[in-house]
């Protein structure tokens, strides 16, 4: 029967560490073991970085950056119609606030955007930031009123 303190290791699977800088019955040579003459890699309890190149402008430097990223954005909340559809009743407000409280946003950066996929059959007054105008057709076709904040 296989029992947890008679576990081992495959043979061959596990290997001694070298232990650099012990003499030359280490395996290693003895004298600079391996690290090469003086610096300081041939140091105790060195760290260098991955990016480090000796010296030589890093290559993450020496390319050039891409890309822009707008201070002055606004992230609106993003709702679709389909949902408005089936969280609302017929004749119903919908804002941001009761969105909120009926947990469809969560964390409103920069106010509400309503965007038009699915479908809307409801007369519902929409109080947001912005409307898609595919939105704002569908909820007007459902005899509903799109109004912006």
């Amino acid at each position: 029967m296989l029992r947890l303190d008679d576990l081992t290791p495959r043979p061959g699977s596990t290997k001694r560490r070298k232990r650099v800088g012990r003499g030359y019955g280490s395996g290693r040579g003895g004298h600079e073991s391996g690290r090469g003459t003086k610096g300081q890699g041939s140091r105790s309890g060195v760290k260098q970085s991955p990016a480090f190149e000796g010296g030589q402008t890093p290559i993450w430097m020496r390319f050039p950056k891409r890309g822009f990223k707008n201070p002055t954005r606004v992230e609106y909340a993003v709702v679709n119609v389909e949902e408005l559809e089936s969280r609302f009743e017929e004749g119903e407000e919908v804002s941001l606030e009761k969105l909120m409280s009926r947990g469809v946003v969560r964390d409103p950066k920069g106010g509400l955007k309503i965007l038009g996929r699915g479908a809307i059959s409801k007369a519902l007054t929409v109080k947001a930031n912005r409307f898609s105008t595919v939105a704002r057709d569908k909820i007007t076709a459902a005899g509903g009123v799109a109004e912006e904040v």
